[in-house]
Formats: structure tokens, C-alpha cells, sequence
């Protein structure tokens, strides 16, 4: 264990060693992240799982809560291991490498510089999604406010800047009346692909028109002003608009296609400078209802579009006059941060932060690239993982797993993290919750921030999480258990009862 450990703790500082993204010296901190995500890359190359088992028999780190200082971590199992066979120990790093303790320290900071200040007795903040209600209401704002939201979420992919305005306004006055603060965070719409106009054999019901698509029906995505194209027994196909006229030119044959969340995918069969054509391989029993404005996610398609093109134009105007966040959505490349970064520098605060807004296959791949160009802006940064487009695009099947690795991976660089996506969800729209939602909600304690989307249940829901965040705050940080006091650990000094059991 001592030579593979030695072994592998010499590959990560050989890692590191050659990083100089910024200039020496220009910024210690962000270099001794980057350094440590890197290190931590490439510990993740080896399988240790055979080390770890007889690591903890020895009483010692199995280097499973090492993320944020891990050279440290493995250095010291290394010196322990010696010290245990009474081997010469080896010599230790210089500089020295972050400690479990100073590492702790900087997610707190910078969990701070990009969210606001810790809530009273839970560090995880909680952000709510806008609804439109939000710009005509204040008291509802401020019964928001006063359930426990931290952060205020604006998503520009709705509404537009007079609605977004209004909501800014109430939440100043609510503020004002409560004494409480939030954040803003301005989503960027992004080149999210949505489905457009129907045409033709679609059906009406009180919600408007849809398409009902069963497996094995062909679908065809169109530009909105392209012909019908009749199958092959001459009937029309049905046809139903996409949003993104790039979309034609950079889907192949066999590329998969995912529609309303998943609710619906299929298989690329033909696709021209006008339509693509789609055999529907995933639908309910009965057939699912397909509408105008559902989302369309390409998994295995490259689509080069500008991140911040005229789709996010209003968005950026008004972020850089309101925000505290400017979350990227769809971003998946290290150009479009540092465009991003510049454009806030010539215009923005610099205390804006920026959020990495991961919900694309491709994004999850390049993440550490993304982690280092965002750690390179100096801004306060951090990570949201938008759950829903993640399952669409990785798989249902693999979604516990993603998330678990972008949390390694942010731990690792020292950036909090968002949780998002469907969290209390039912109880948010029906104000009774499902049972396995509080659970992931206690779960979603790991990361740094939760987010809770729209609903008419929503100030509940905000309650709710409060309390089970403040909880879940005793028993756990990060990964690490919390051993506080067990109130079972009083069962066995109860005297049996009568029957001869314990009560």
C-alpha cells in the first residue's frame, strides 16, 4: 500500500506541478484549487477499491472525504502506513499542500461570495424559482422571503424584462418590510431547442392543441415555414416546429431525440436543410400528448451555437443591471465562459458571480475544463446541477450517479453547488409531498444551495425544506457523518415492561 500510494502521490504532483494559469502569484487560492482538482483527476484514474477496505481495518483515511484536500490526505495516510511497518517516512510536500481544514474554509468563503451569508442554523441556502405571480404580488414575495428563501431565481427563458423588473421591485420591498435579504440570480435562456406550431393531425383539449405520438409513429421536426412531408403510405406525417433552424444541419441518421422532458424519444431516420424525421421509440402505454413550447434535447448531436446570441440579449441587459448571479444555461465550452467573463468585466460589478448551469451530456464531459475557466474568472462561482435536462441527456439510469461526480468534482475545485430540479416538487404543486422527494430533499443537504421550482404550494415547500435542512444540518456535512448525540442511544437503559420488551 505504501508503493502504490507513493506511486500514485508522486503522478499527482507531477499533475499539478506545471500549473500557471494566471501568473505566479496573481491568485494562491484559486491556484491551490485548480491544483488540487487536478490532483484529484488524476488520483480518480486508479481503482482503489481493494486499498480501501484494508486501509479502514487499520483504523485510517480510505480516502473516500478527501476530495477538497487530497494530496494532504494521501500524504498522511502514506507517513501513518510507514509509521505502522516502521519504514523511514517519506519526505513531506512544499509548499504544503491544503489541509482538511483550509479547505472547509474556502467553500465556506466562496459559498458566501457567490449565495450571501449562512441562514441561522443551516448553511444550505435555499432559491426559489420565479412565477410571473411574483411581479404583481409583493406579499407574496415576502411570504416567500420569510419561509426561508436565500436566493431569488429569474429565468429569462420566461416572461420578459417588464415582468422580471416587477419581480426585482417587489423583492426590494419585501426586503424592506422583513428585514430579510436574497440574491438574484438571472438565468440566461440559452439555445434551448422547444418545440413549435402543429400541423396537421393534432388534437385539442382545455390545455390547447397536442399531438399524441405512440411507439413506432413518425414524427417530423420542421422549420415553421417548411412543407409537409407525406410518409409512405401518402398521408402527412405529423409535423410539429423546432425552435433552432441549426438543429437541421447538425443532426445525423440514428442520433437520438428526447422530447417534453423525456416524456417522449425516438430514433433520427431521415433529416434534410428542413425537417429531421423521427421514429418515436419511447412513449406511455397509451401514447404521449406532444405540445407547442416542450423542450427537444439532441444528446448526440454537436450543436455550434452562440451561447450569447440574440436569444439572450434582454437577459444579458438586464442582468448586468439587477443580478447578483449570472447563471449560463447550456453552457459546454471554455470560450464561452471567458466571453462571458468579459463581457461582465467591461459592464457588470465585479462581485457578480457566475453559476455553470450543467444539463447537457456535453457539459458534464468537459467539466473540469469548465471548473478551471470558471475558477480563472476571479468572480464568485459555483456549479448548478440542472437534474432534469441531465436525465434526459445521460440517462435516467445514470443521473444518481452524474450528480455524485459533479459533487466530487466541485469539492474538489472549492465552488458550491446548486441542486436543482423537481425538489419537493408534488408537494410544491399539491402541498402534500411524496415520500421519496423528502428524501431526496434531505439528500440535496450535500450541496451548498437547493432550489425549488414554481408552484402554488411554493411558500410550504420553502417551509418544508427549511425545516428538513436545518435537520439534516446535525447529522451531516458534505459526505461526513455527524456523530451528535443519538436519542436511541438511550433505549437500552429503559427498564423492560412488564410483557418482558423494552418500551
Amino acid at each position: 500500500m505504501i508503493e502504490q500510494l507513493s506511486a500514485i502521490r508522486a503522478e499527482m504532483v507531477e499533475e499539478a506541478e506545471g500549473w500557471r494559469p494566471w501568473g505566479e502569484g496573481r491568485d494562491s487560492e484559486r491556484d491551490a484549487s485548480a491544483r488540487n482538482l487536478l490532483q484529484y483527476l488524476a488520483l480518480r484514474r486508479h481503482d482503489l477499491r481493494e486499498t480501501q477496505q484494508p486501509l479502514l481495518a487499520l483504523g485510517l483515511s480510505s480516502l473516500g472525504r478527501s476530495e477538497g484536500h487530497i494530496q494532504a490526505s494521501v500524504e498522511a495516510v502514506v507517513h501513518a502506513l510507514a509509521a505502522l511497518s516502521r519504514c523511514p517516512p517519506a519526505p513531506r510536500s512544499s509548499p504544503e499542500p491544503i489541509s482538511a481544514t483550509r479547505s472547509v474554509e474556502l467553500l465556506a468563503r466562496r459559498t458566501q461570495a457567490l449565495l450571501g451569508p449562512s441562514p441561522p442554523r443551516r448553511p444550505t441556502r435555499i432559491m426559489v424559482t420565479m412565477p410571473t405571480e411574483a411581479a404583481h404580488d409583493t406579499a407574496f414575495v415576502r411570504e416567500m422571503l420569510l419561509a426561508g428563501m436565500d436566493c431569488m431565481r429569474i429565468n429569462c427563458a420566461h416572461d420578459s424584462p417588464i415582468e422580471w423588473r416587477a419581480i426585482i421591485e417587489n423583492l426590494r420591498r419585501a426586503e424592506a418590510d422583513t428585514g430579510r435579504r436574497a440574491r438574484v440570480e438571472v438565468d440566461l435562456p440559452g439555445p434551448k431547442l422547444r418545440t413549435g406550431s402543429l400541423a396537421p393531425q393534432h388534437t385539442r383539449d382545455a390545455k390547447g392543441d397536442y399531438l399524441r405520438l405512440r411507439i413506432g409513429d413518425h414524427l417530423q421536426l420542421a422549420r415553421e415555414a417548411a412543407v409537409t412531408v407525406p410518409s409512405e403510405d401518402g398521408s402527412e406525417m405529423p409535423r410539429i416546429g423546432c425552435s433552432l433552424p441549426e438543429a437541421f444541419a447538425a443532426t445525423r441518421l440514428g442520433n437520438h431525440v428526447w422530447l417534453d422532458d423525456g416524456k417522449l424519444g425516438g430514433i433520427v431516420e431521415g433529416v434534410d436543410e428542413n425537417s429531421i424525421s423521427v421514429r418515436i421509440t419511447v412513449a406511455g402505454p397509451n401514447g404521449s400528448k406532444l405540445r407547442a413550447g416542450k423542450g427537444i434535447n439532441l444528446p448526440d448531436t454537436l450543436l455550434d451555437i452562440d451561447l450569447l446570441g440574440t436569444h439572450s440579449r434582454d437577459a444579458l441587459d438586464f442582468a448586468v443591471a439587477y443580478a447578483d448571479i449570472v447563471a449560463l444555461s447550456f453552457v459546454s465550452r471554455v470560450s464561452e465562459v471567458k466571453r462571458v467573463e468579459r463581457y461582465l468585466n467591461r459592464r457588470a460589478r465585479a462581485d457578480v458571480g457566475l453559476v455553470l448551469k450543467i444539463e447537457t451530456r456535453r457539459a458534464f464531459e468537459r467539466l473540469p475544463g469548465l471548473l478551471l475557466a470558471v475558477l480563472a474568472t476571479g468572480r464568485p462561482a459555483g456549479v448548478m446541477i440542472a437534474r432534469g435536462d441531465l436525465a434526459v441527456e445521460c440517462g435516467y439510469e445514470r443521473l444518481a450517479e452524474v450528480q455524485e461526480e459533479i459533487l466530487w468534482l466541485c469539492e474538489a475545485a472549492h465552488l458550491p453547488v446548486i441542486w436543482a430540479t423537481e425538489v419537493l416538487d408534488r408537494l410544491a404543486r399539491t402541498g402534500r409531498p411524496s415520500r421519496a422527494e423528502i428524501t431526496d430533499a434531505a439528500m440535496s443537504a450535500r450541496a451548498e444551495c437547493v432550489m425549488l421550482n414554481k408552484g402554488p404550494r411554493i411558500t410550504q415547500a420553502i417551509s418544508v425544506l427549511d425545516d428538513i435542512l436545518r435537520r439534516m444540518a446535525e447529522h451531516q456535512t458534505k459526505k461526513r457523518a455527524l456523530l451528535r448525540r443519538l436519542h436511541a442511544s438511550e433505549y437500552v437503559r429503559t427498564p423492560p415492561d412488564s410483557a418482558g420488551a423494552a418500551p
